[in-house]
């Protein structure tokens, strides 16, 4: 059985040193999950770090390990960015759970020009809290040492200014020719995809992005949701540039 992660500060952790998981990720392990002394759990800080051992002491509120395995998630050489459309209903906390399943390394929502959803300041604010929460629990669900960072949202103009920082961008697009088989892909640097919202992108916005240095990418030859065409682009490029990111 796969061992239960949970998602704690750590402070350069060592084998032997006892490791409390408090707070509301203590409780949730204590109260709902109910782990017992004497199970195997692993504890990630969610930057790359985690550890591995036995519950030595629990409560209501808290359960206590000691260590006795430290892991370590390395920086990939290829960092992976998805610029993710804002979507109706929970299409875009889909894209992000699927995603942070694979293991991007960023999300960016974006307001795109046919996005149905409109994000004010005060609704940024809770909508960025339900990613995150998401992105959160995914990398749980995943036994990931790194939980993505989800920004701010960025305007069209923004992300102009974001392509040229990249090694490749790709806009996903159903009427784009070419595949992955066509593009001399990086080893390493950052790889950014485009997924537009339900409606798709506009013209104006491809034309944009093209102009700045992205390219069109076909991920498959039917039309998938917004919800959907990132995790199929990114596993995609994960299996062509063969990158490994398992926990050492």
């Amino acid at each position: 059985m796969t061992e239960a992660l949970f998602l704690a500060d750590l402070h350069s952790p060592q084998v032997g040193d006892t490791v409390t998981v408090d707070g509301d990720e203590g409780r949730h392990a204590a109260a709902v999950r109910r782990i017992r002394v004497g199970e195997t759990i692993m504890v990630a800080d969610g930057a790359g770090t985690g550890v591995r051992g036995e519950v030595t002491a629990t409560d209501r509120a808290s359960v206590t390990l000691e260590v006795a395995e430290v892991l370590t998630s390395p920086e990939a050489p290829i960092r992976y960015h998805a610029v993710q459309a804002l979507a109706k209903g929970d299409r875009a906390e889909l894209a992000v759970e699927m995603l942070t399943e694979l293991g991007i390394d960023r999300i960016i929502p974006w307001q795109s020009s046919r996005s149905v959803v409109k994000w004010t300041h005060d609704r940024e604010e809770r909508q960025l809290g339900r990613w995150r929460t998401t992105a959160r629990e995914a990398t749980k669900q995943s036994r990931r040492l790194r939980v993505p960072i989800i920004t701010s949202a960025m305007k069209t103009r923004e992300l102009v200014e974001l392509i040229p920082t990249m090694a490749v961008t790709f806009i996903l697009h159903e009427g784009a020719e070419l595949t992955l088989r066509h593009f001399d892909l990086p080893e390493e640097g950052d790889v950014l995809i485009i997924i537009g919202p339900e409606g798709g992108l506009t013209d104006e916005e491809v034309a944009t992005f093209e102009a700045a240095g992205a390219q069109q990418l076909l991920v498959s030859d039917g039309v998938l949701r917004t919800s959907t065409a990132g995790t199929v682009a990114l596993a995609q490029l994960q299996a062509f540039q063969k990158r490994v990111s398992q926990p050492k």
